[in-house]
């Protein structure tokens, strides 16, 4: 391993963050239905299912597949990744708290005959680890949904792991 590469390793999410220049949404955005959006248990953080939604509160919708390209939705399944972070900072109080991400579950909601499930949900996927390096690879499903909430391309639920 180069100098460089291990240093890099002993980053923390929080740096990582500022080094990759990524900034999270200030504050959660609330749920809409009756439930809340993480749940404490046994040193993991269950997070709801979050959608792209972007800081000034414009869902991302559409069908992908028809109205929706694939990278697009990779786009707006990064925007997912980065409220899920939100959610999970504002739980942990700091990124720094999360040993790793356990799970996620990614909906996209697609034309009947679409097929690439999984390149959509890597772009949270490929967020996370960026953020948690090797502890952010995950167990993952990624499928397809005849509709979501408010007609958002993508809905991504979270389960992270904290530290000690």
């Amino acid at each position: 391993m180069a100098d460089a590469d291990i240093g890099l390793a002993h980053e923390s999410p929080e740096q990582r963050l500022g080094r990759l220049g990524i900034a999270l949404p200030p504050r959660p955005h609330a749920p809409i239905g009756n439930f809340a959006n993480v749940r404490t248990s046994r040193g993991m953080l269950y997070i709801s299912g979050q959608g792209p939604v972007t800081p000034d509160g414009t869902y991302l919708t559409g069908k992908v597949g028809a109205d929706v390209s694939t990278d697009d939705a990779h786009d707006h399944a990064r925007l997912v990744g980065l409220n899920l972070l939100s959610v999970a900072r504002e739980a942990a109080g700091s990124l720094d708290r999360i040993a790793g991400v356990v799970k996620l579950l990614g909906m996209v909601n697609a034309v009947p005959d679409y097929r690439d499930h999984p390149r959509v949900i890597n772009g949270c996927s490929d967020l996370l680890i960026e953020v948690f390096g090797p502890d952010g690879v995950h167990a993952r499903s990624a499928i397809g949904v005849g509709s979501l909430p408010n007609q958002i391309t993508v809905e991504i639920e979270a389960i992270f792991e904290l530290a000690g």
